[in-house]
């Protein structure tokens, strides 16, 4: 067996399950879960139908690289939503430097296994956030590199202080992921960071791995959060050096069985990352492919999600800012409010009185010189109906008042 699979950690729902097994939660309280991100708004049905149409081409084999109509689709909306031209032309090459994937989570694994090195001496660093989504570390050890983590802090607007960063430490970096929208923070990248960030790849040669899939859930329809293609056009990188994105059709239109994503950026390492991709063997099927298009072509189902997830947050946090420290993130649909205990104690409590999950913020983070940056935080993911979301609000309250 591959070594490396021993220093995979547990992932947090497992942890979670664990720490919940030895209690009975009050019968008379219909479970409630706020500590997973699956989004439960209603599937567009300009999704599912074209999805519909197009069920005879299961008898076909598709392509890697997937149908040009897929990729224009990405292209065009990539174009306006992150203003990569300012002519009417595509900023983007849809031929060269993007790639369907199934889902971000795959392809978030699968690209550390195509860029690390593993042979450099000293070991290869992946960079990453602290706290994090957890398919990056795991990349990076099966990849062969060791993980560095990067604490996201309240006084750095939870954004990762890179200028603490080493230049060592950058040299010896082959990859970096970042998230913006933050998973869970919610902080939003200004443009000076993702600049910084673009001069610091050119200088020590590192590929930059930008995960953006919560992207388009945010507070202020006049603000959409920026991108790193956004920035890298800006400063004149047009062909988009050093630079991915990944994004999904999961959370921005509310399918996260379809599997549906891309990846776009830098043609050099999509060529390299299109290889990897063909021997890996994850092609994705046509009228997913077709069903994606349609997706990406559409506007007014995200702007309605949108509005249904400020509903939220707004009842929500008009119950719990009287309880615990907790603020409006700029987007995403978590919340990250402090504890008054641990995080821990506060998750068992919260199950055991009131029957309601969420997930301790140690679960999602590691500890670096004794210090967890995610402890006394929970994440609350505001997913299930404004209801239910109200009900596990008042529980909150009800619990620890």
């Amino acid at each position: 067996m591959n070594p490396d699979l021993e220093r995979l950690h547990s992932y947090p729902f497992e942890k979670l399950a664990a720490l919940t097994a030895d209690l009975t939660p009050p019968p008379n309280r219909t479970p409630l879960a706020l500590y997973i991100g699956e989004p439960k708004h209603s599937t567009p049905a300009i999704i599912t139908d074209t999805l519909i149409a197009h069920l005879h081409q299961l008898a076909t084999y598709p392509t890697t690289r997937g149908i040009l109509e897929l990729r224009t689709a990405i292209a065009e909306w990539l174009t306006r939503r992150f203003q990569l031209s300012n002519d009417n032309q595509l900023g983007i090459d849809p031929e060269h430097q993007i790639l369907p994937v199934n889902g971000t989570r795959e392809a978030l694994f699968a690209i550390a296994q195509a860029v690390v090195n593993r042979n450099q001496i000293p070991a290869p660093l992946v960079l990453m956030p602290n706290p994090f989504y957890q398919i990056y570390e795991g990349a990076a050890l099966l990849a062969g590199a060791e993980p560095y983590y990067l604490p996201c802090l309240a006084n750095n607007g939870f954004i990762p202080d890179f200028n603490a960063v080493n230049d060592a430490t950058w040299e010896r970096c082959q990859l970096l992921y970042i998230c913006s929208p933050g998973n869970p923070t919610g902080a939003v990248f200004n443009a000076a960071t993702f600049a910084q960030l673009i001069e610091l790849a050119h200088r020590h040669n590192f590929v930059i791995v930008s995960d953006e899939c919560y992207s388009e859930i945010y507070q202020d329809e006049t603000a959409p959060p920026l991108g790193l293609l956004q920035v890298a056009a800006a400063m004149g990188n047009n062909e988009f050096k050093h630079c991915l994105v990944f994004h999904s059709l999961s959370k921005r239109s509310n399918v996260p069985g379809l599997r549906s994503g891309f990846v776009a950026g830098d043609a050099a390492i999509i060529a390299q990352f299109f290889a990897y991709r063909t021997y890996h063997g994850c092609a994705m099927s046509l009228p997913v492919q077709y069903a994606s298009a349609a997706a990406w072509n559409d506007e007014s189902h995200v702007r309605t999600n949108r509005q249904l997830y400020r509903e939220k947050f707004t009842a929500v946090l008009d119950i719990l800012q009287n309880v615990l420290p907790v603020t409006q993130p700029a987007a995403g649909f978590y919340l990250w409010p402090k504890t008054p205990i641990t995080d821990t104690e506060f998750t068992r409590q919260l199950f055991a009185k009131e029957n309601l999950k969420v997930l301790p913020g140690q679960f999602l983070s590691r500890k670096v010189a004794e210090f967890n940056p995610g402890e006394h935080h929970i994440r609350l993911a505001l997913v299930p109906s404004l209801a239910d979301c109200i009900d596990a609000a008042q529980r909150i309250q009800r619990c620890f008042e």
